[in-house]
């Protein structure tokens, strides 16, 4: 194989692969990216963990001669980054080394052999449809810092994707780890009708958004089944990234959803934030715990504890219920508060001991539950 590479094109490309790769990996081949040089001058970057796998096309300035090999990911993205600007780069492999020329510069890289290089089968998928890359970009924001990190209770690793006929046919995510859950809600699109539900792991959900962010204003094509999932981007010649969905069945998270909090806290999202992540200074790994207690028209913020002191601070709420006090993890709260854009964040609260509901108001796609903690 022989192929000329502008440096920038084949950075941005090894950028987007190589992070799938692991650092550390028990098969050799595991660490390497597959490079395919056609003799149309395109040239295919592959990289693959087993349970994902991102391919991305990209023209280069020649091919020579046609081939594939394997090749160290994180050293030829190394190498990649350190070249000059402007450069273009020379990749020819000759009896299981790869010389990488650009400009002065001269590496010779180990290779492994391409047929050893394993790929994701995707087998049949049936169900076919578009979203803006802006939409799904929006939909992985709410939902993922919801998505448990407990490896025991793997069918929660990830966003779980469904469809129902509400009022209306809508594609619905949700992510929760026990102690809150996020969902997202948007009108079904062509296509969707009759998909399985699906769980799309966090590493694949972690990897999609850092692709999305470089075609925000493009569809992204999604293909999926009921043990993988297929996202195209920038169409021909763009990102392919397939991943295999989580084996599980996610918990029924539509009955822990409040329906009968009748107490209304309406405040600024962005005092109260910062209300919270102020007195959650004094906080200790113990105590997380932040205290609203909640009158007419304010909010008393305050946190206790054992060894650092108490803290507390006042916030101008819209409140005309009973007062009473509820305490939230502070962490928790304030990730929630964060997906806020709106100018009001709405509270619907039972009593201490019931879930939360948090939303910008009735009409927003995006809705929070969060469950109390004793204080």
């Amino acid at each position: 194989m022989k192929a000329t590479i502008e440096r920038a094109t084949l950075l941005r490309c090894l950028s987007h692969v190589q992070s799938v790769v692991e650092r550390r990996n028990t098969i050799p081949i595991l660490s390497n990216v597959l490079i395919e040089a056609g003799g149309d001058n395109t040239v295919k970057i592959m990289a693959t963990d087993l349970d994902l796998q991102v391919v991305e096309s990209l023209s280069a300035v020649s091919v020579d001669d046609a081939g594939a090999v394997t090749v160290s990911a994180h050293l030829l993205f190394d190498i990649a980054r350190k070249l000059p600007d402007g450069s273009q780069v020379s990749l020819e492999t000759a009896d299981n080394r790869m010389t990488v020329k650009a400009g002065r510069s001269r590496f010779q890289l180990p290779t492994l052999p391409r047929d050893d290089f394993p790929t994701i089968v995707e087998g049949d998928l049936p169900t076919s449809f578009e979203l803006p890359a802006k939409t799904l970009a929006e939909i992985v924001d709410r939902t993922r810092f919801a998505i448990s990190t407990e490896e025991t209770r793997y069918y929660l690793n990830g966003i779980f994707f469904h469809v129902t006929d509400d009022d209306e046919p809508v594609l619905k995510a949700a992510a929760t780890d026990g102690h809150r859950l996020a969902r997202f809600t948007l009108a079904r699109p062509d296509g969707a009708e009759g998909m399985p539900d699906v769980i799309v792991p966090r590493k694949a959900v972690g990897e999609l958004r850092k692709l999305l962010e470089e075609s925000l204003d493009s569809n992204v094509q999604i293909d999926l089944s009921a043990s993988k999932i297929r996202f195209t981007l920038g169409g021909e010649g763009g990102v392919v990234l397939t991943s295999k969905l989580i084996d599980g069945t996610f918990p029924d998270y539509s009955r822990v959803i409040p329906t009968g909090n009748d107490k209304l806290l309406k405040l600024d999202p962005k005092s109260f934030f910062q209300g919270v992540d102020r007195v959650a200074t004094i906080a200790t790994e113990k105590t997380r715990a932040v205290k609203l207690g909640l009158d007419t028209d304010k909010v008393t913020l305050s946190v206790t504890s054992p060894d650092n002191g108490t803290a507390a601070e006042e916030v101008p709420a819209d409140y005309k219920s009973d007062g009473f006090e509820i305490g939230f993890n502070a962490n928790y709260l304030k990730d929630i508060l964060n997906q806020i854009e709106t100018d009001t964040v709405e509270l619907h609260l039972a009593d201490a001991g019931a879930p939360t509901l948090i939303r910008e108001d009735d009409k927003s796609p995006a809705l929070y539950v969060l469950m109390p903690m004793r204080v």
